[in-house]
């Protein structure tokens, strides 16, 4: 049994399948105020559309429609039927709150309120 598949229709079959992945994904790729959709998401990395950005590196936001998950360091890994493939080198969460350098404790006040004095 021969597994060959002619050229024109494994580029359809390549088409199809990145047309379905970029309607499955909410991810979105920031760089400098032009973002661009992320097909796919692993632990080491993410793909995107080989057409859609240019060659990217360095920082970028990575966010899931409009929450921003995290602050990323990437470098370009390789080219494979259509989708450029990016690895992490640094995957930072994006918190909502500053971080603590100390311990808070459970009964600690919210606020401060000081008395006025006239």
């Amino acid at each position: 049994m021969s597994t060959f598949v002619p050229k024109e229709v494994q580029a359809g079959l390549d088409s199809a399948r990145l047309q379905s992945l970029k309607k499955a994904s909410r991810l979105r790729l920031a760089v400098d105020g032009v973002t661009y959709p992320v097909l796919r998401m692993w632990k080491t990395g993410f793909s995107m559309q080989a057409e859609a950005p240019p060659y990217l590196r360095g920082y970028v936001d990575l966010y899931d429609g409009a929450i921003h998950l995290f602050q990323c360091l990437i470098v370009a890994s390789d080219e494979e039927a259509g989708e450029m493939r990016y690895e992490f080198k640094r995957l930072t969460a994006v918190a909502e709150k500053p971080a603590l350098d100390f311990v808070r404790a459970e009964d600690a006040p919210v606020a401060l309120l000081a008395n006025k004095v006239d």
